[in-house]
């Protein structure tokens, strides 16, 4: 069949391809395609990864029977797709594909071709004949009276209907200029206030901060009678606070056609002090890939199971609130042992962390707690009070509101990293960046630092996050227990 008439069978030329880096240093953000590349570490790829996880020449993307497709060379560490390991996949979708575990993050797309969609099926020739013959506007020459009849019959009936459908027209244009006016209008109003709360959060946040640094240069100075008008700010800081959720419940963020695990992930960046109407892209798949990992396993029901058998999730819960921290802090004890409070490390050059928090000498010391004569060895030791699970909370608590209070800007996720990787080198590197909460703050951080950070700490920020969004429901993921907090946040959190 030739549906354009010149003998020739045509195909829609394949749309260019563009990339968009989402986590990773590549040179630049964005790059378009419309013949074939290689994505890897080293030249000549066009894409070039600068990151360990990326192999020399890692991927080939091509084109195929006017599909792009992008095929895995062979990679050291593999290239993934929602966690997924791939050898090849055509590209027909938008996607989110990442080379190597926890490395670089590309999100790919075709851009759309104007006009790509052309009709396919040819008219038959006698209807284009018939349509001619009665109905051309050509000059009336040697055409019988019958035709000239219809001709001028269907003339009449055309201006008719013109002027009717004209005003018929001009009214739908007129209706769907007011209807397209009042859409931008509330678009425009929806962007202003999701800004004004942007603001909002970040206004708190600063706040917060302040309070915190004042709590700390009151409490060094043993000025404690002073503490009492910070907690008359922080009563304030609660009241703006509220002002901001019941700016994003007008909003309607937690209302819109998303699935329920997205809310979740949302509400758990909130309560971990990062601005949920701000994530960055491919966040919350991301977290959707450490869902997927503890739902792969049984540690996380087993933990859960012997922390409430033991009653621990009541002191841990109670310590935190009296530090003023999140109760979802919970989850770096399942994270650093799995609440073992006999649980010991491999060796580092540190010594051996021990107990259900991990401490290592140094800091065990630092927060009061007396290391036992083993503390050279791999074994527990009844003596070492990082193995008392009382006392060692109580330590872990402290530890992580110093953290809290320090340059983490009170940033849950900041919080979690320090406590991984250690707190004075991340400190160090978040003195590196600006001031403002705005620009300081966890995935700003992910961002400047993504090749500098360890797999190990990536991991565990995502790993205690994602278990926290399991554990505000736990039956919507498949596991058969109940958030181990839903009683203490009504009695300590509210």
């Amino acid at each position: 069949m030739d549906p354009f008439g010149d003998g020739q069978t045509r195909l829609a030329p394949t749309p260019s391809l563009k990339i968009t880096v989402q986590r990773g240093s590549a040179g630049q953000k964005e790059f378009t395609f419309s013949k074939p590349f290689y994505i890897g570490r080293e030249e000549p790829c066009e894409i070039l990864l600068q990151d360990r996880s990326v192999s020399r020449r890692h991927a080939e993307v091509y084109i195929r029977e006017g599909c792009w497709w992008i095929r895995d060379l062979n990679s050291a560490n593999g290239t993934f797709v929602d966690g997924n390991k791939i050898d090849r996949l055509p590209l027909t979708r938008p996607t989110l594909i990442e080379f190597g575990l926890s490395g670089p993050l590309l999100f790919f797309e075709e851009e759309k071709v104007p006009g790509s969609q052309a009709t396919l099926e040819e008219r038959p020739a006698s209807v284009t004949q018939y349509v001619k013959r009665y109905f051309d506007k050509s000059p009336a020459e040697n055409i019988g009276q019958h035709t000239l009849f219809i001709r001028q019959a269907f003339l009449r009936l055309q201006k008719k209907q013109k002027s009717k459908y004209v005003k018929i027209i001009a009214g739908i244009a007129v209706l769907l200029v007011l209807t397209a006016a009042y859409a931008v209008f509330q678009q425009k109003k929806i962007r202003e206030q999701r800004q004004i709360a942007i603001d909002l959060f970040y206004k708190n946040k600063d706040m917060e901060i302040r309070i915190a640094d004042l709590r700390t240069k009151l409490t060094e100075a043993g000025k404690l009678q002073d503490l009492k008008e910070v907690e008359k700010e922080e009563n304030n800081l609660n009241e703006e606070k509220k002002g901001y959720d019941q700016l994003v419940e007008k909003l309607g963020v937690y209302k819109k056609k998303m699935s329920e695990d997205e809310k979740l992930i949302l509400k758990a960046a909130s309560i971990f002090g990062e601005c949920e109407l701000n994530l960055p892209p491919g966040f919350v798949q991301e977290v959707r890939k450490y869902i997927k990992k503890w739902q792969s396993t049984r540690k996380l029901a087993n933990a859960i199971a012997l922390a409430k058998k033991n009653r621990y999730e009541r002191d841990i819960a109670y310590e935190l609130a009296r530090k003023k921290l999140r109760a979802q802090f919970f989850y770096i004890a399942l994270q650093e042992s799995v609440f073992d409070t006999k649980a010991y490390s491999p060796p580092t050059r540190y010594g051996y962390a021990k107990g259900m928090w991990m401490f290592i000498p140094e800091t065990a010391k630092a927060y009061g707690l007396q290391v036992g004569p083993l503390i050279g060895e791999p074994k527990y030791d009844p003596m070492d009070e990082r193995h008392d699970f009382k006392k060692s909370t109580m330590a872990a608590a402290r530890y992580l509101r110093y953290i809290y209070d320090t340059d983490a800007q009170a940033s849950g996720l900041l919080v979690i990293a320090s406590y991984n990787w250690g707190e004075n080198r991340v400190i160090e590197m978040i003195r590196q960046m600006p001031k403002n909460p705005r620009e300081r703050n966890f995935w700003q951080f992910l961002d400047k630092y993504v090749n500098k950070i360890p797999n190990e700490t990536y991991n565990y920020v995502f790993y205690i996050f994602s278990a926290a969004v399991i554990g505000e429901n736990p039956k919507l993921f498949g596991f058969d227990f109940d958030d181990p907090l839903a009683e203490l946040k009504e009695l300590y959190f509210r």
